[in-house]
């Protein structure tokens, strides 16, 4: 009898911290999509996410698209993205970690003289979730806040996205208090290896299927199929119905 209570203890403990936000666990944010064309189940909820002013995905209702891109250096596609972003007028945000910024200070400028947002993704790009000092955690977006400052004289937009997709509670609590906004992602496909970069076709049957009405879509603007594929993708995501908004008009659309 005692080993079997403490085999149902151990699973129940399991179980527990299993759990999405679970205090003090660490999780990597992840999807299942279970039917085309519908929202895809996260590990978190949107309301469990909105607790903390965190979001992943938009209104079922509205046929839009968030789109989103993620760099932590520049491999020379940005500037082509831009061209398409601009042809489709398609803004965007690029959470960028901060030695980007940094180093491609006519880029940022340029972004953000073409409406898009930049984002906070961090100054080294750590696992957040292993940071449980709030002042530890603040120093991480300060230093991007810094350099954003530096380049534009303009303060950054409070829209964070955790390194990797790696969170728990604490770490949403903290990036509330600090005034962001934590943003993850409702569609995503295997883009950031430039060594193994996936053919146009593998990237199209990813991206086209899995799109969804509020869909927030995370790229890597250092992927050479992104900027091959990005002009046709957008074109069929417009053939679909689909039109494009700032992440600002999905945080407005939660209040």
């Amino acid at each position: 009898m005692k080993i079997l209570r403490r085999f149902l203890f151990t699973i129940l403990l399991c179980a527990f911290c299993a759990a999405p936000l679970c205090v003090g666990a660490s999780t990597g944010w992840g999807l299942s999509f279970e039917r085309e064309g519908a929202h895809p189940i996260g590990n978190s909820t949107a309301d469990e996410l909105a607790h903390f002013g965190a979001y992943y995905v938009g209104s079922e209702e509205d046929k839009v698209i968030y789109l989103t891109f993620d760099a932590g250096y520049e491999n020379g596609f940005t500037a082509g993205l831009l061209d398409v972003l601009a042809k489709h007028e398609a803004p965007a945000a690029f959470f960028l970690v901060g030695n980007y910024i940094r180093d491609e200070p006519e880029l940022i400028r340029r972004m953000v003289a073409e409406g898009h947002i930049v984002g906070n993704h961090t100054m080294t790009h750590p696992d957040m979730s292993k940071i449980a000092n709030i002042d530890a955690f603040r120093k991480e977006l300060e230093l991007v806040e810094e350099h954003y400052r530096n380049v534009t004289g303009q303060e950054i937009p409070r829209l964070y996205r955790p390194p990797k997709g790696i969170y728990n509670e604490a770490n949403l609590k903290m990036a509330q208090e600090l005034g962001y906004t934590t943003v993850f992602w409702s569609l995503a496909y295997h883009d950031w290896d430039n060594k193994n970069q996936p053919s146009r076709d593998t990237a199209m049957k990813k991206l086209i299927p899995r799109i969804h009405p509020g869909a927030v879509i995370l790229l890597h603007n250092t992927s050479k199929t992104n900027s091959v594929i990005m002009d046709e993708l957008l074109t069929k995501y417009k053939e679909m119905g689909y039109r494009f908004e700032s992440l600002t008009h999905l945080i407005s659309q939660q209040g």
